[in-house]
């Protein structure tokens, strides 16, 4: 519902719960000084460039506040309403940030610290897609795509994350076969992508392939069978690897990443 109804709004015009055809009800532009430019704004949310934003904003295709613009050069406010083909955008470009975690940094509410570890990569508020305690380490990725995070966040969701355990001690082969064949978990019967021995490494490494995303779930298939996890590291998450990310540092998507990452 338009603002109208409680007075005057941001572009200096009152109206009524009805139209009339016989005045003007678009929204007026703000003085030049104020405001964001509509091509730009549509453009910084990362739907498409300023040219093709132009085109559509003559076609009527956006609407702010629920009217359509068709101006040039309209300046939108900070409270103004803009959608973009019905959707409604906001004028922050999508960043996608992959983070090769350290220890001691967590995602929950409580201890919210690992973002400080990506501070330099956007000005908006990137948030993390899942959950990581201090103790896990490996990749975690931070995007504004609320989208995207909606994605992963949904139960039904089922990626392959690759997890190495450094275990306490040596992995016995027949318990591997019983990770493999499914490990019972609270009364609910677990099952693996796969897992092995880590190639040229102490048999207390192991690499482990799950649909989940709940990374308890890894640790309790090892601590059932009676070993402690002393490391847990995610290498691979949706097809996302650690390669040329060291401890602690981070980089953005390549934008085939991005597109196998959606269509994942």
């Amino acid at each position: 519902m338009s603002n109208d109804r409680k007075g005057k709004n941001n572009f200096g015009k009152s109206g009524s719960s009805k139209p009339n055809p016989k005045k003007n009800n678009k929204p007026q532009p703000a003085s030049e000084n104020s405001g964001m430019r509509l091509n730009k704004y549509i453009a910084n949310s990362g739907m498409c460039s300023r040219r093709d934003a132009d085109l559509y904003i003559r076609t009527g295709n956006v609407t702010v506040n629920g009217k359509v613009v068709t101006e040039m050069g309209f300046r939108v406010q900070p409270k103004d309403v803009v959608q973009f083909d019905g959707a409604t955008i906001l004028p922050e470009k999508k960043v996608y940030v992959l983070l090769n975690k350290p220890k001691g940094f967590s995602t929950s509410s409580a201890q919210d610290n690992v973002r400080q570890l990506i501070r330099n990569a956007s000005t908006s508020e990137l948030l993390p897609i899942g959950f990581m305690d201090k103790t896990t380490l490996g990749l975690l990725l931070f995007t504004n795509d609320q989208d995207l995070i909606q994605k992963f966040m949904n139960s039904a969701q089922r990626s392959s994350k690759i997890y190495q355990v450094s275990l306490d001690k040596n992995c016995k082969k027949e318990d591997l076969e019983k990770i493999r064949n499914g490990i019972k978990i609270d009364d609910n019967k677990v099952f693996v992508e796969s897992v092995e021995f880590v190639e040229n490494k102490p048999r207390t490494e192991i690499g482990i392939e799950v649909k989940t995303s709940n990374i308890k779930i890894v640790r309790k298939i090892f601590e059932v069978l009676g070993y402690n996890v002393i490391k847990l590291d995610r290498v691979m998450f949706a097809g996302l690897t650690k390669w040329g990310i060291s401890r602690g540092q981070w980089r953005f998507l390549t934008d085939q990443e991005l597109i196998n990452l959606k269509n994942s």
